[in-house]
C-alpha cells in the first residue's frame, strides 16, 4: 500500500507478453530523493551497462532490471524462514551490496555488520510489482514522473540537525509541535493530577486512576482503521490529526470548566468517585493515542529516509517538553507556597495557575494549531488502496513473525524491574514531607538534561546500535531504582534541607537519563524496522506493547504497596488537647492507618501513624530482583540477536497474512 514517502519508487512491471512486444518499462522517481543514485550502481561491475536515449537501450535496461529482480532465491528462503512464508510465487529482490539481506555474521552481534544501520528497506517482502492498484496509485501522485532514474535504497545519515535539508528541518519542527501537544494532557494524566489527588486518596484509588493511561497501551486495536481510512482530498494523516485535535481541544475546554468540582467528588468516600473522573481523562488520553498513531505514521514520510532517525528525536523532544509543561511548570505555578513566595505580597490559598484554567488555555491552543495545520501544511494526495480488513490481516501477519513475538515478550516483561520506582517513589517522597514546590524545582532542573540527553541519545543509537544502547540504559535504570529507595530511606527526620534536596535532584537526573536513553533507543529501533507501507499500524504495534509493559504492572504494584504496608495509629496521651488547625475527631484507640484516608484521619485526630513495614520497600526490592533475573536470563541475549537481523526479517510476505 505505497503512499507518498512510504515506499521506494516502485517499478511498474507489465506482463511478459507486453515485454516481448517491446513495451518499455516506465521508471518512477520520487522528488524526496533528489540525490539518489541509479539502480545500475547496485549491480556487479560485470553486469553494469550504459544508458543511452535510444528505445533499444531502454528495452535492455528493462530486461536487465527484470532479470536482477528475479534472481537469488536463497536470500528469500532465508528471510522467509524468519517469518511467514508466501503462498504466492516469489518475486526476488535485486542482489546487491546495498540490499538488506543480512548474512552469516548478520545474526551474531548487535552491530549486524551494517545491515540494520546503513541501509533501509522500504518494500514489503515479496511485494508484488504487478498490482494494477499500485500502478494507479503511483500514477495518481502529484509528483509522478517518467523522466528520472530509479533511485537506490537510501543510506542512513549521521548528520547534525543543521546539516539536514531545510524541508527536513521544517518537518522536524512540525513533528515536535504535534508530539508536544500530545504531551500536554499526558503530563497531566500521568503526573500532575495524581499528585493533586494523593493527599485525599489511597494508592489503590490512584491505581484506578492509572487506568486512564491505558489507551496508549491499547491503540493497536484501532490503528488499522487510522491506517486504512482517510480522505484523499485532505491527506492520509491530516484526515485524522485535525478532527482529533479539535475534539481534544473542545474536551479540554469542557473539562476545564468542571474539573475542580469533579476532583472533590472523586476524593469523597476514600476515592469512591474516582471512576467517573477517570473516565473523562480516559477520553482525553484516547484522543492523544489516536493522534499518536497518525503522527507516528506521518513521521516515516515527512522526513527523508536517510534522516528517519530524527523521528525518534522529535518524539522525545516534543513529548518531554509537553509533559514538562504539564508536570513541572504546572505544579510549580499551581503551588500556593511557590506563588506566595515569588509573585504575591498578600498570601492566597490558590496558586497562580489552576487546573481548570490550564486545561482551558491548552484547549484553545489545540484549536488554533489545528486551524494552522489545515491552511498552512499541504499533504500530498493519495488514493485509498487497502481496506480496513486488509490492514488488520497485514497486522495479523506481522504478529505471526517470530521476531515480532520475541520483541513483544521483551517489552511486556522489561519494565517490571523499575515499576515500583516509576510509580511510587515520588509519591512516597511527598508522603514523607517533600513539598510540591521542591519537587517542581527538582524536575525543573532535570528538564534541560532530559532534552539535551535525548538529542545525544538519538546520535548514540546510530553509533552503538539502538538495542545495545537500550541494554545499557536498562542496567542503569535498575541501578536508579536501588538509588531511589536509598534516597527515600535517608529522608531527614527534621525535614528537607539543602543537602538532601541536592541528593534528590542528582538521583532524579540519573533516573531520567537512563529512562530517556531507553526510550530514544527503542524508538529509533522501531523506526528502522517498521514497514512504511503500513507505517502507522507497524509503529503502533511496537509502541503499544512497549507502553503496555509499563502500564499493566503499575495497577498491581500500587495495589500491592498498600497490601504489604503495615501501619498502626498511636493515640495521643489522655491529657492531649486537639489544636485548632486539626479537624479531629480526637483519636482515642489504635487502628490501622495503612490507607491514605485512615492515615489522614489519624493525623487530624492528633495521633501518630507508625509504619512498621513499608510496602514500597518490599515491592521495589521484588521488582529489581525480577528485573535482574529476566534481563540477564532472557532480555539481553534476545535483544542483541534482534539487532543483528536484516530488515527482511521484519517484513511479511504479501498474501501470507
Amino acid at each position: 500500500m505505497p503512499f507518498p514517502g512510504d515506499t521506494l519508487p516502485s517499478l511498474t512491471v507489465h506482463s511478459p507478453s507486453a515485454l516481448h512486444n517491446n513495451q518499455i518499462l516506465p521508471l518512477h522517481h520520487d522528488p524526496q530523493f533528489p540525490h539518489a543514485q541509479e539502480l545500475d550502481e547496485l549491480t556487479p561491475p560485470s553486469q553494469r551497462h550504459k544508458r543511452n536515449p535510444s528505445a533499444s537501450s531502454e528495452k535492455e535496461d528493462t530486461q536487465h532490471l527484470l532479470a536482477a529482480d528475479s534472481s537469488d532465491e536463497e536470500d528469500e528462503e532465508t528471510a522467509n524462514s524468519m517469518g511467514t512464508k508466501s503462498r504466492r510465487p516469489r518475486s526476488k529482490e535485486p542482489k546487491s551490496s546495498a540490499s538488506s539481506t543480512g548474512g552469516e555474521n548478520g545474526h551474531t552481534n548487535g552491530h549486524a555488520n551494517g545491515n540494520m544501520n546503513s541501509n533501509v528497506e522500504y518494500r514489503r517482502k515479496n511485494a508484488s510489482l504487478e498490482s494494477p492498484a499500485i500502478t494507479a496509485n503511483l500514477m495518481s501522485r502529484e509528483s509522478f514522473t517518467l523522466d528520472d532514474h530509479v533511485p537506490r535504497t537510501p543510506v542512513l545519515n549521521n548528520h547534525g540537525f543543521f546539516q539536514l535539508p531545510i524541508q527536513d528541518r521544517r518537518n522536524f519542527g512540525l513533528l515536535v509541535l504535534l508530539y508536544f501537544l500530545q504531551g500536554v494532557p499526558m503530563g497531566l494524566a500521568t503526573g500532575s493530577v495524581p499528585f493533586l489527588l494523593k493527599p485525599h486518596m489511597s494508592y489503590s484509588a490512584l491505581g484506578v486512576f492509572s487506568l486512564a493511561s491505558y489507551p496508549y497501551s491499547l491503540k493497536l486495536l484501532w490503528s488499522p482503521v487510522v491506517d486504512a481510512v482517510w480522505s484523499p482530498k485532505v491527506g492520509r494523516r491530516k484526515s485524522w490529526i485535525m478532527p482529533i485535535q479539535m475534539l481534544s481541544g473542545f474536551g479540554m475546554i469542557w473539562l476545564g470548566s468542571r474539573v475542580k468540582q469533579m476532583m472533590v467528588t472523586a476524593g469523597e468516600n476514600d476515592g469512591a468517585g474516582i471512576w467517573g473522573f477517570t473516565g473523562w481523562w480516559f477520553f482525553l488520553v484516547f484522543m492523544c493515542a489516536t493522534q499518536d498513531i497518525a503522527v507516528d505514521g506521518w513521521a516515516l514520510t515527512l522526513l527523508t529516509p536517510g534522516n528517519i532517525s530524527y523521528a525518534s528525536t522529535a518524539q522525545t523532544v516534543g513529548l518531554t517538553a509537553g509533559q514538562f509543561m504539564s508536570y513541572t511548570v504546572f505544579l510549580a505555578f499551581n503551588s500556593p507556597d511557590f506563588a506566595n513566595k515569588w509573585f504575591r505580597k498578600t498570601p492566597l490559598e490558590e496558586g497562580v495557575m489552576t487546573l481548570g484554567g490550564y486545561l482551558t488555555f491548552w484547549g484553545w491552543a489545540y484549536i488554533i494549531v489545528t486551524l494552522g495545520l489545515a491552511f498552512l501544511k499541504k499533504e500530498e494526495r493519495t488514493k485509498n488502496e487497502d481496506g480496513i480488513w486488509d490492514v488488520y490481516k497485514v497486522m495479523w501477519g506481522v504478529l505471526k513473525l517470530k521476531n515480532i513475538q520475541t520483541i513483544i515478550i521483551i517489552h511486556l516483561i522489561a519494565k517490571i524491574g523499575f515499576q515500583a520506582n516509576d510509580a511510587v517513589t515520588n509519591l512516597k517522597l511527598i508522603d514523607k514531607g517533600f513539598s510540591q514546590e521542591d519537587l517542581a524545582l527538582t524536575v525543573l532542573i532535570d528538564f534541560p538534561f532530559e532534552i539535551g540527553l535525548g538529542y545525544y541519545a538519538g546520535k548514540w543509537s546510530t553509533k552503538y546500535t539502538p538495542m545495545r544502547l537500550w541494554c545499557w540504559g536498562f542496567v542503569g535504570r535498575l541501578i536508579a531504582a536501588v538509588l531511589a529507595q536509598i534516597t527515600v530511606i535517608i529522608f531527614p527526620s527534621k525535614g528537607v534541607d539543602t543537602w538532601y534536596l541536592l541528593v534528590v535532584i542528582a538521583e532524579h537526573i540519573f533516573s531520567t537519563f537512563t529512562n530517556t536513553v531507553m526510550f530514544v533507543a527503542i524508538s529509533a529501533f522501531h523506526a528502522r524496522i517498521a514497514d512504511p507501507v503500513i507505517g502507522g499500524t507497524y509503529m503502533t504495534l511496537l509502541a503499544t506493547v512497549s507502553n503496555l509493559g509499563g502500564t499493566f504492572p503499575r495497577f498491581f504494584v500500587l495495589k500491592l504497596v498498600d497490601a504489604f504496608t503495615v501501619a498502626s495509629c498511636i493515640p495521643p496521651p489522655p491529657d492531649f488537647s486537639l489544636p485548632p488547625k486539626l479537624k479531629g475527631p480526637l483519636v482515642t484507640e489504635a487502628f490501622s492507618c495503612a490507607a491514605a484516608a485512615a492515615k489522614d484521619q489519624c493525623i487530624q485526630g492528633g495521633g501518630i501513624c507508625d509504619i512498621s513495614r513499608d510496602g514500597y520497600y518490599v515491592m521495589n526490592i521484588v521488582c529489581v530482583i525480577i528485573g535482574v533475573v529476566t534481563f540477564w536470563g532472557y532480555i539481553k541475549p534476545a535483544a542483541i540477536k534482534l539487532q543483528g537481523l536484516p530488515l527482511k526479517a521484519w517484513r511479511i510476505a504479501e498474501g501470507s497474512a
